[in-house]
């Protein structure tokens, strides 16, 4: 048996991120809904967190990461790449894990642990395998395939056919229809 055991230990969160949990149980525990405290940092959603959070946050998440992938990255589906701060969708998902982690390591009998082994990290996999793929090989970061499709999404033009939908729908505002609307199928759209 090494230093650390036969399973490495989970890495602690650091000050600012324990911090931010226990204030938030502290609510919690008083009764008080978390949704109506917007100034209290949630880890679990790192946009919401002040630079001082992030700044703890991050290499808390990157530790996290390699625990996972040394702990449970048998398969490379379930391995998180090493480019992960690149890809929003696992910041936002390695986020939660680790907070449900946390939280279910300080829980005072197994069952929380029980339900991150069985609901929260296969669930965590499945995402990430079903929005990566086999993902970024090793060394090799692959740019976002959806780009273009995001990018027509975002464009003026399209959001102007969106913003027209919606005042047809809604009969506000003194906008035509956008072009393949009919006033009789104000769902179909010519091709």
């Amino acid at each position: 048996m090494t230093a650390t055991g036969l399973v490495p230990p989970f890495p602690a969160p650091p000050r600012a991120v324990r911090t931010a949990l226990e204030h938030l149980r502290q609510t919690e525990d008083a009764g008080l809904e978390p949704a109506g405290l917007p100034l209290l940092d949630r880890p679990w959603d790192p946009a919401a967190c002040t630079p001082h959070v992030r700044a703890q946050l991050w290499p808390w998440l990157e530790d996290v990461a390699g625990w996972l992938n040394a702990t449970f990255g048998w398969q490379t589906a379930h391995t998180i790449p090493a480019c992960w701060p690149a890809h929003p969708s696992l910041v936002a998902e390695l986020a939660v894990l680790a907070c449900l982690r946390a939280a279910a390591g300080d829980a005072s009998s197994p069952h929380a642990m029980e339900e991150w082994h069985r609901y929260a990290l296969p669930g965590f996999t499945t995402r990430m395998a079903d929005r990566l793929g086999i993902g970024c090989p090793p060394g090799r970061h692959l740019d976002w395939p959806a780009r273009s499709w995001a990018a027509a999404y975002d464009s003026s033009e399209a959001a102007e056919a969106r913003r027209d939908r919606f005042d047809a729908d809604t009969g506000h505002g003194r906008r035509t229809p956008a072009a393949g609307l009919s006033a009789r199928h104000p769902q179909a759209v010519t091709p």
